[in-house]
């Protein structure tokens, strides 16, 4: 994992639009470029971005934020052809381990007709926390 700088931020798009938008289109009927553009814009400079590196070649992106209560998740997306490999649930390791240390839980949401996503942060020991209409809370204490 690396730091992302400006000049990642049209990666961290792409990669975001070739893993969610299908969920984005199933929830809200479709994908509004503009729109998407727009708020991974706002996101980007406010949010703490990392780039995911395997043998040097970009595969995924993520961000977190450090609340006073936990850690929060707020993106992860790994390239569709880079999904299944063990790259994603590494990352969260790491950002288990890291918020464990700390004492602090991991919080984060995923849209409800993400089934894969809430099965993977399930086998990774993570409950839920509340829904929302379109969302499912999820949280792993340390």
């Amino acid at each position: 994992m690396r730091k992302a700088t400006a000049d990642d931020s049209e990666f961290a798009y792409r990669t975001k639009k070739a893993a969610f938008r299908k969920y984005v289109e199933k929830v809200w009927g479709c994908w509004d470029e503009e729109e998407q553009r727009q708020l991974h814009e706002r996101r980007f400079a406010l949010q703490d971005f990392q780039v995911i590196q395997v043998s040097g070649i970009d595969v995924g992106i993520f961000s977190i934020t450090r609340e006073p209560d936990c850690v929060k998740v707020s993106q992860l997306f790994i390239l569709p052809e880079y999904q299944r490999r063990g790259i994603g649930a590494a990352c969260m390791m790491r950002i288990i381990e890291k918020a464990a240390a700390s004492g602090l839980p991991v919080r984060l949401q995923v849209l409800k007709v993400n089934t894969r996503a809430l099965a993977f942060f399930q086998r990774l020991g993570f409950s839920s926390s509340g829904e929302s209409d379109t969302h499912v809370f999820m949280e792993r204490l340390s």
